[in-house]
Formats: C-alpha cells, structure tokens, sequence
C-alpha cells in the first residue's frame, strides 16, 4: 500500500468508473487517501456515483502517470462511517470541510477498497503489481 501511495503523490486526479445499469461513467475525483493500511476515496452521498456504487460494489480508478505509464486499480466499495475515518479524511483532505457541513446539508461518504489489484502499465503492456489483497 505504501508503494500504491508514492505513486500517487503529486497525482491530484483520479478517474473513477463505475456502472449505471449496464451504462459505464467515468468520471475525475480528486479525494483519496491511504489511511490506516486501506485506500479510501471521499465522495458526496448526493453524487450519482455513490448511488451507483450501492448498486454494483466494483470499482476501477486509473490516472496517467506521465506521458507513458497509467496505474489501474481495481477493488470492491465497503463504507466506513468511523468518527476515526472521517478526522483522518478531514485531516488530509481540509478542503472537505467546507463542501461538507450542515450550512451545505450535504453529507460525506468514506469509502475503503478492498480485494485491491494496484498495477502500474506502460506503452509496451508491461505491467508491475503495487498492492493486491
């Protein structure tokens, strides 16, 4: 997870894909964090992603790492609604606070992979494994 984590620095979007129906979306987040051993991303409960990811718990994110290297990285959704959870997220992610508070009414959702398949490619489809658990 440390190795998926430097990886990822200086990286500030991800793109997420999921499945609405049998409709693919794709679309950029730019909350994630590696915290207490797991990879999280933050999305609003009001998002249609979120609605989605209730629906079907697989997930793909994927950013390009310069011009010749992407990372994939598969998994499925649990949610975590830790009080500990959301003060690490606010923790690394202050910008949060202002998106989700009760002036906005929107409420935040923390969600952890797990069975994680990290890989990082390049031009020539060679592939090397970050993290898988």
């Amino acid at each position: 997870m440390e190795e998926l984590k430097k990886v990822l620095e200086g990286r500030p979007v991800l793109y997420l894909a999921t499945v609405e129906g049998y409709l693919p979306r794709v679309r950029p987040i730019n909350h994630y964090m590696v915290w207490n051993g797991r990879f999280y991303i933050a999305m609003g409960k009001h998002k249609e992603a979120y609605k989605q990811l209730l629906d079907n718990t697989n997930l793909e994110l994927t950013a390009a790492l310069g011009e010749n290297d992407w990372v994939r990285i598969r998994g499925t959704v649990n949610f975590d609604t830790s009080a500990e959870a959301y003060a690490a997220a606010f923790a690394e992610m202050p910008d949060l606070k202002e998106s989700f508070s009760e002036d906005t009414g929107k409420r935040l959702a923390l969600i952890y992979l797990d069975h994680i398949s990290a890989m990082v490619f390049d031009r020539e489809d060679n592939a090397k494994l970050l993290a898988k658990f």
